[in-house]
Order: C-alpha cells, then sequence, then structure tokens
C-alpha cells in the first residue's frame, strides 16, 4: 500500500458517498434530458442500448475513478501523480488530472445557468408566472426568461452562492449532510409524482413507451445518443467521481459502491420517466418535443392538471434540487486542489473559486441576450463551453484514466484496491483496457463530426476492431514497461 497523505476527512459511511456520488450523477442530466432523449429517440429501444452503455462503459471508468482517488488519497492531479509515482511512471500523467478539474470547472460555468432556468421556473410555478395556453406561450415565456440578463444572472447566481456555501462546510458537513436530505427528498418527491400519473389516463402508455422494446425504432443516431449519455449522466472525467473517492473509507467496496450509484442513477432517470410521460400523454402533448420538454411541454400540461400547480412546485423544486447537487460535486475537486496545495481554508477556497466561476458564468449567460452576437467560428461562449467539455475534454479525460489503468499503473495495486475475484477483476482490466476505450472513441469521433460514418450499421466492424484491439494490446504488453503484477 502507497504511503501517502491522508485527507482531512471522509464520509461518514459508505452510503455518504453513495448518496453524494448519485447526487452527481443524477443532475439535470437525468430528469432533464434523460426524458426528452427517451422520447426523441423511440423509447423502451433507446433504454435498453443506454442500460447495457452504463454497464460496458460507465461503471468500469467510474471504478477507475474510485480507485485512482481512493488510493491517491487527494484531488484528480494530486491523486493521479500519487499512482503514477508508486507504479514507477512519470508525473506528466498528472495532466489527467488537471483536464479533469479544469472541465469540472468549465462545466459548472454554464452548468449554473442552466440550473438557474430550475429554480427560476420554481419562482414562476410559484407566483403564477407561467400561465399560457399553448406550447407557443411557453415558448415565449422561456425566452423571455433568457433575454433579461438581470433576471437570468440573479438567478445563475443563487445557484453558484447556494453551491460554495454548502462546500465551504466541508465534507461532512457540508456536503454529506446535504445530500443525506436533498437526494431521498428527490426521490419521494419522484415517487408522489408517479404516484399521480398511474391515474392521470396516460400510465399504460408511459409504460408501454419507456420499456417496450421496438428494434425499429432506435435508428443509429439513437444508440450513439444512449452511448453518449451513459457516459455523460455518471459525471466521469470531470473530477467529481475521483474527488469523492479520495473520501471513501478504506473498508467499502469500490465495485459494489459503483453498482449501487449506477444502479441508482439508472432509476432516477427511469422513474423522472415515468413522472413525467403519464403527465405528457394524458395531456395529448408530444414526448419527443426536445429540451422544451421540461420548460415548455410539462409546465402546460401542469395548468391542465388537477392540482396542477402543487405538483408543478414539486417537480420544480425537485429539478432544483437535482440542479444542486450536481453543482456541488463540480466544483469540489477544484476546493479540494487549493485546499491541499495553496493552504487555504475551505471557505476560503470555496469563495474564491466562487468569484471566479461568476465571472465565467456571467460570460456564459450574457450568451443569451445582450451577447448574443458575440461569437467565435459561430459559437457563443455557453456554446463553447460546452463544445470544449462534453466533446472534447471528458471523452479524452476519460479514455486517458481508461488506458493508464488498463496498461500503464501497477497491477498488484490495482488488485489490492479493487479487491475483486480473479474473474471479476480480469473483466474489469478487459473492459478498462479495450471496450471502454472503443466506446468512448466512438463517441469522441461522433461527437466531433470528423467522419460521416454511421457506425450502427457498420457494428461488424467494431466488433472486429475490438478483436484487433484486444490481440496488439495483449500482444505488446508483454514487452511494454510494466510494474510488477505479484
Amino acid at each position: 500500500m502507497t504511503k501517502t497523505e491522508q485527507p482531512r476527512t471522509q464520509w461518514l459511511g459508505r452510503w455518504g458517498f453513495v448518496l453524494a456520488a448519485t447526487g452527481s450523477a443524477v443532475g439535470l442530466g437525468n430528469v432533464w434530458k434523460f426524458p426528452y432523449m427517451t422520447g426523441e429517440y423511440g423509447g423502451g429501444a433507446f433504454v435498453l442500448v443506454y442500460l447495457v452503455c452504463i454497464l460496458a462503459v460507465g461503471v468500469p471508468v467510474m471504478m477507475t475513478e474510485i480507485l485512482l482517488g481512493r488510493r491517491g488519497r487527494g484531488s484528480p492531479i494530486d491523486a493521479i501523480g500519487r499512482m503514477a509515482s508508486e507504479s514507477g511512471r512519470s508525473p506528466a500523467w498528472s495532466v489527467l488530472g488537471w483536464m479533469a478539474m479544469l472541465c469540472g470547472f468549465l462545466i459548472l460555468s454554464f452548468y449554473v445557468v442552466v440550473a438557474g432556468w430550475s429554480f427560476a421556473y420554481l419562482w414562476k410555478m410559484l407566483s403564477g408566472g407561467l400561465a399560457g395556453s399553448s406550447v407557443d406561450d411557453m415558448a415565449s415565456i422561456f425566452a423571455a426568461n433568457n433575454a433579461n440578463p438581470w433576471s437570468l444572472g440573479a438567478w445563475s447566481s443563487l445557484v453558484a452562492v447556494a453551491t460554495m456555501l454548502i462546500v465551504g462546510k466541508g465534507v461532512q458537513s457540508g456536503i454529506e449532510k446535504s445530500v443525506s436530505w436533498m437526494m431521498p427528498g428527490m426521490v419521494i418527491m419522484l415517487v408522489i409524482m408517479i404516484g399521480y400519473g398511474a391515474f392521470s389516463g396516460g400510465f399504460g402508455e408511459a409504460l408501454t413507451f419507456l420499456f417496450a422494446f421496438n428494434a425499429n425504432s432506435l435508428s443509429s443516431e439513437g444508440m450513439l445518443a444512449a452511448m453518449g449519455h451513459a457516459f455523460f449522466t455518471l459525471s466521469l472525467a470531470s473530477g467529481a467521481i475521483l474527488t469523492y473517492g479520495s473520501y471513501l473509507p478504506r473498508q467499502a467496496s469500490i465495485a459494489r459502491t459503483t453498482l449501487t450509484v449506477a444502479l441508482a442513477d439508472t432509476l432516477v432517470a427511469l422513474m423522472a420517466g415515468l413522472a413525467i410521460f403519464p403527465v405528457i400523454f394524458a395531456n395529448g402533448l408530444e414526448p419527443g418535443s426536445g429540451p422544451g420538454l421540461i420548460f415548455m411541454s410539462l409546465p402546460l400540461a401542469f395548468q391542465a392538471m388537477p392540482l396542477g400547480t402543487l405538483f408543478g412546485i414539486l417537480f420544480f423544486v425537485m429539478l432544483s434540487m437535482a440542479a444542486l447537487t450536481s453543482s456541488i460535486s463540480m466544483v469540489e475537486a477544484t476546493v479540494s486542489w487549493l485546499t491541499d496545495n495553496k493552504g487555504l481554508s475551505r471557505r476560503s477556497a470555496a469563495w474564491g473559486t466562487g468569484i471566479v466561476l461568476w465571472l465565467i458564468s456571467t460570460m456564459a449567460m450574457l450568451s443569451f441576450n445582450v451577447g448574443a452576437e458575440w461569437t467565435l467560428l459561430g459559437k457563443h461562449f455557453f456554446d463553447w463551453l460546452d463544445f470544449l467539455t462534453s466533446r472534447l475534454m471528458m471523452p479524452l479525460g476519460g479514455l486517458g484514466m481508461a488506458l493508464m489503468a488498463g496498461f500503464v499503473l501497477n497491477r498488484a495495486s490495482l488488485r489490492e484496491e479493487l479487491g475483486l475475484s480473479p474473474t471479476a477483476h480480469g473483466l474489469w482490466l478487459f473492459m478498462v483496457r479495450y471496450v471502454s476505450p472503443l466506446g468512448i472513441v466512438v463517441i469522441f469521433v461522433d461527437a466531433l463530426g470528423w467522419f460521416d460514418i454511421d457506425f450502427a450499421d457498420h457494428w461488424p466492424w467494431l466488433v472486429l476492431l475490438l478483436a484487433a484491439m484486444t490481440l496488439l494490446g495483449e500482444l505488446l504488453r508483454p514487452g511494454m514497461k510494466e510494474a510488477p503484477s505479484d
């Protein structure tokens, strides 16, 4: 076991990590994005591909991140650097930590704007500001919300301040205590909405839509969307899971904890679908209406249903909590690094980070109003933050961590930290060496649009490529300078 600095604190228990990591993973991606993607790409077939991708790509990479965090006991930069040093590798590998930390910070810089929408809509629901008779009326309300920089900026700032207040209190008193009521509260509100949906008249249609498998309804674009969402929904390669892993107690099982988080994340996504689609179907609205499903179609449906205002308030409270649990996780890596390396108190690190975050997020917020004409190569500042993080930094960071664990690090250290049976360890190693990297490369190439390739129609070539990668890796591995495995 490597001699590394111990963190100042750890989660009070395994469930503290599970709730925090699930909160990070859930976010707006599950409650907002997953339902409309399911609607857009054909329902049950999309869900099945998504679940397969969670297991094949998401779980192995998440196990790797938690392993790196707990073994390295530090921020992404420090943890990866220590792991590389333990295996006799170059400290240059810590660049993956820098990329992850910067990625999480930049994501949060535009995420607080999106999270601000949920808080703004909660207020509109409470104050009666969501009155409209058509989707077009709701679209006008949404556009007006974004066109006002003072209003949009105030809601974004509220998210930033709330995030820093929680993170500044520390791991146990701030993050763990907050998610210990926010996550169960969010699930309870989902259960209440599902209970209502069961009697709304659209529940059977929603069940069929979500779980009936129709292979013809899934396009190659949908398959790639499922793979991409499976990777991004677990907050991978953004520094959040790795940093949270550094607080995980030594006795906790990484594999069991990872599977619990992945299962909880997926269940919340499916529950969100069961809460939203019955309302949509019962009111004759379009389930594949894209991002507007939450902020345009659903508010219209709430107006038409009994106790709609109450359920609308519950929904946007839940959406706001989901946004906040993700925001907390994305800034933790930066705060952890500042406290570990710059001698700052946690409170000072949080508020110093918050000031920089506020400045950058203000630029992102202005992309929707007074800065709408400020573009570079056709993209606004908000779009550039999204592009750089989701299209470049996250895939490259995830790929780098998988390959580092699969081919670079000391195998004895990995076995000791994971504590898996030989068969399970061999399966994990195969996944992080070949299957997960191939999946990430496919996501990466498709997202950038470099090649006009229909991957779903060329799956035999992907299988052949996987076999070739496996053979080449096994042929080269004995000759690689690798730390002893025993």
